[in-house]
């Protein structure tokens, strides 16, 4: 093969720079940019496009064009923008797009008035949930307006406005989905902005406004126009000195009233305004009313948590549920009262920096459990029924006066388990129970059952620790023994270590029931009513008595004792 190294002759550097030319047009040419071509050829189908440094030339379906609205362009000589997908596709051919072109130079365009913060020419072409379409005139691409943005006022026909050229402002640019989002409402809103701040200047804090029109309602205040030109707010807390819980109870729509300019703020463009300030606080008449004094009240609302009520017009006051009754907790105002009732309350609290005032209805009554404590002192006793019960006491009536007494199960019997005889009874039983406490305070009063009856335990006053008693064996179980002692109506039970001293003896299936044996009392507490036997006590104590009585090794070797001797022979050493 020859190589040509001579590259100074004319037709080599001819060759060079045709070579560079064209290397130079390929490489200004990159697939996803926008590029200019010019029709050369068109045909029924297809435009034919010239671009300078493509092997080929580009074809566009003539559909295309006629969707885009640019057939116009369909001529020898007029120049097309496209975007270039392809420089070669499987075929080998150019493959261009005029309709992709045209959104990203639209997009860009838009992307571009957003930046500079500047309106855009569109026509509304169609209505979508939640807003309408608009069409950017300039490039065609296609922009949603919310139903929120379409006008400063709610507008129920928009026929008017379609396919009509108009400024919109673009709001929201989504540049990863090419989404925009205008609104007409902000070009609207630009131009009476300048008409409004004149409007709010004229007002200053203290001027009233006479005649102003109730225009609408929200769960914060009432909206009022001025002269048709300004919409205020009178918040809830300022329609009244009363409690409100919603405009609709004072106002009503078309309403003319006279409010107090109390707040302007020029930034917002807001005027804020009372009505409650026209007229005199009420709570500056607190002075004519004393604590606890009975006075009467009229129920103006009813809560879950209690009752409104007014002192007089204007002052009111919350009576609280806990303060209804002595006796029904959680019992609610509504089941007691109307509104518009009057009832006598008392007051218990007057704060006059908070704007307080607290009453109470059931301290107007005598309290039941002060009459009950006079009645019945503690000590007494008397006839109960039950009237509800839980998994561990009962609730008592007493006679005539309306409180539950509180018995206890553990209250009810002296032999048995508590809740085993708490399970005996049930509402509506009768009987008489002796009162063990009264709290008026606390609303409390505690009875008992088994206080009534003689108390079994009594057997042991007569008996100290160490002595010994004689017992009926009833059951036996892994624990120790349930025993009873003779005339005695209460169990006990000996542990499985106080049944003997050895313990290969101390198993409770040794014995079988129904045995009586003799043990020792070796815990007793009459205060606390506890009493401990111990079988193993009594035999300690036999053994000591053995070994003071017999001094000899032989006279304990005759003993049923199988330690005795060795515990002699330690205490004949002793003795030495």
């Amino acid at each position: 093969m020859e190589i040509y190294k001579d590259l100074s002759n004319p037709a080599s550097k001819e060759f060079e720079q045709l070579l560079n030319s064209q290397f130079t047009k390929t490489a200004n040419l990159e697939e996803g940019k926008v590029i200019t071509g010019v029709v050369n050829k068109v045909t029924d189908n297809f435009v034919f496009l010239e671009v300078p440094g493509l092997k080929s030339e580009p074809i566009l379906d003539i559909n295309e064009l006629k969707s885009m609205g640019m057939l116009e362009k369909a001529k020898v000589g007029e120049k097309i923008s496209v975007l270039l997908e392809r420089l070669e596709d499987k075929k080998g051919e150019v493959l261009v797009s005029a309709s992709k072109a045209q959104k990203i130079q639209g997009w860009d365009k838009l992307v571009e008035a957003y930046e500079k913060n500047e309106p855009i020419m569109g026509k509304i072409t169609g209505r979508v949930k939640g807003g309408c379409i608009v069409e950017h005139i300039e490039t065609g691409s296609l922009m949603f307006l919310p139903g929120s943005q379409i006008s400063d006022k709610p507008l129920k026909d928009i026929s008017h406005l379609m396919n009509e050229p108009q400024k919109f402002a673009l709001i929201k640019l989504d540049k990863i989905r090419g989404n925009a989002c205008v609104s007409r409402r902000e070009i609207i809103s630009s131009f009476k902005k300048e008409d409004k701040i004149k409007i709010v200047e004229k007002f200053k804090v203290g001027d009233v406004i006479k005649g102003a029109e109730v225009k609408g309602y929200s769960s914060f205040g009432c909206f009022f126009s001025v002269n048709g030109e300004l919409d205020v707010l009178v918040h809830l807390q300022e329609i009244s000195y009363s409690r409100v819980n919603h405009p609709d109870e004072v106002f009503t729509i078309g309403e003319k009233h006279d409010l107090l300019v109390i707040t302007v703020d020029k930034e917002k463009l807001q005027v804020g305004c009372s009505v409650k300030q026209l007229s005199p606080d009420p709570f500056e008449n607190i002075t004519n009313y004393e604590l606890n004094k009975v006075y009467k009240v009229k129920v103006v609302k009813l809560m879950d948590f209690g009752a409104f009520c007014e002192l007089e017009k204007g002052l009111s006051t919350l009576l609280h549920s806990s303060e209804l009754s002595w006796t029904k907790k959680n019992i609610s105002a509504k089941k007691m009262f109307a509104v518009g009732d009057e009832i006598d309350c008392i007051i218990t609290e007057i704060d006059k920096e908070k704007r307080r005032v607290a009453i109470s209805h059931r301290l107007t009554k005598e309290n039941p459990f002060e009459t009950f404590e006079k009645k019945y002192p503690v000590g007494s006793e008397v006839e109960g029924e039950v009237v509800s019960k839980n998994e561990y006491s009962l609730f008592l009536k007493i006679e005539d006066i309306d409180i539950d007494a509180f018995l206890h199960c553990n209250d009810l019997t002296y032999l048995t388990n508590g809740e085993e005889e708490l399970a005996k009874h049930k509402i509506g039983d009768k009987f008489k129970v002796k009162v063990l406490e009264v709290k008026a305070e606390e609303q409390k009063v505690r009875v008992g059952l088994r206080q009534t009856q003689p108390d079994p335990f009594d057997w042991f006053n007569n008996k100290k620790v160490k002595e010994t008693i004689t017992v009926k064996i009833i059951s036996t179980d892994i624990k120790g023994l349930v025993v009873r002692p003779e005339g005695c109506e209460m169990d006990f039970i000996i542990k499985k270590s106080a049944i003997a001293i050895n313990a290969a003896d101390a198993r409770p299936a040794r014995f079988t029931g129904g045995e009586r044996i003799d043990c020792a009392i070796s815990e007793l507490d009459l205060t606390k009513r506890k009493a401990t036997l111990s079988i193993k006590l009594l035999e300690e104590m036999d053994k000591k008595e053995a070994l003071d009585k017999y001094g000899s090794e032989g006279s304990g070797k005759n003993l049923p004792f199988s330690s005795l001797s060795e515990d002699l022979e330690k205490k004949k050493k002793e003795d030495e």
